[in-house]
């Protein structure tokens, strides 16, 4: 680390270099294999390309961002360009695996280029990487060697659109095999929402709502340790609602609750929520109830 700074790494060349590597054949796309690779104590890193990876056999962590991560078999990491990362390992002897480093520009004037952005798994914190069977690792470990293949040989009008399609196909199975992930991590995820659930209760049963104002996504994830990405993803696979719908379920349950036993005014209520303004509070209510708060009330009488 340099004055306190990550250690920036503006080229696939440059990775290369720093590993001991021979320089890539190809100068935007690599994979690199992490037994020839040669490892320091490095600082904290920041690549200007996309990385991903599958390593094994490393003693150590890999800390990315505020988290950090136990390395494993079958585990699967994805980095996005300026992302800072930093693996702690003490013993490299019998490391393995692979790493895939494509730069930006390779991606130029492809679909993929906007595409790459909209895969959450590049945003997520590294608890929460990516969990591979045998079976799906072999997936990935053919993918890569196609993509190998393609670029080993001589590079043709063909070859880039031939390594974007197979690119396309690595991050289409990692898009399934996450939704996979959410599913059989089953008693794990529901955990989380069993603490989405208090959370939520806790946070509207509080009398400092006035003040605090209604919750958002960003401070429910923080709240659960996860990324807003990686909650909104879980909760669509195991409820088909987004993290602002549960907010707003939560929300909705309370505001009939006080509607039905109290004498406040519609206004009072609302500003008691965390509403600013009571006419916000009537068409959120009338959106997701069909009723306005005082046609529900009424319903009681």
């Amino acid at each position: 680390m340099t004055n306190g700074k990550p250690y920036r790494i503006k080229s696939i060349s440059a990775y290369h270099e720093l590993r001991g590597l021979p320089q890539p054949e190809h100068p935007l796309i690599s994979v690199v294999s992490v037994g020839n690779a040669k490892h320091s104590e490095d600082s904290s890193l920041v690549l200007d390309c996309y990385s991903i990876s599958i390593k094994r056999g490393l003693k150590g962590k890999l800390k990315y961002g505020q988290q950090e991560y136990d390395f494993g078999s079958g585990v699967m990491f994805f980095i996005s360009p300026n992302q800072v990362f930093n693996v702690e390992a003490n013993d490299y002897s019998n490391q393995s695996g692979w790493v895939l480093l494509i730069h930006p520009d390779f991606l130029w004037n492809t679909t993929l280029a906007k595409t790459i952005k909209q895969f959450e798994f590049f945003k997520y914190s590294v608890n929460e990487a990516l969990f591979l069977s045998e079976k799906e690792e072999n997936t990935m470990n053919g993918i890569i060697e196609n993509i190998q293949k393609e670029y080993h040989s001589n590079i043709d009008k063909f070859s880039k659109q031939i390594i974007i399609s197979q690119i396309e196909t690595l991050l289409s199975y990692s898009e399934r095999f996450y939704n996979r992930q959410f599913i059989t991590r089953e008693k794990a995820n529901h955990q989380i929402l069993e603490r989405l659930e208090k959370l939520l209760t806790d946070y509207f049963n509080n009398d400092d709502l006035i003040s605090k104002g209604l919750p958002t996504v960003q401070f429910i994830a923080k709240q659960l340790n996860v990324s807003p990405s990686y909650l909104g993803s879980l909760l669509r696979v195991l409820t088909g609602q987004s993290t602002q719908q549960h907010i707003h379920h939560k929300l909705i349950e309370k505001a009939k609750e006080r509607l039905s036993t109290s004498d406040l005014s519609i206004s009072e209520i609302a500003y008691e929520l965390g509403f600013e303004h009571s006419q916000s509070f009537s068409k959120l209510f009338k959106a997701k109830t069909n009723l306005s708060p005082s046609a529900y009330r009424e319903s009681f009488n």
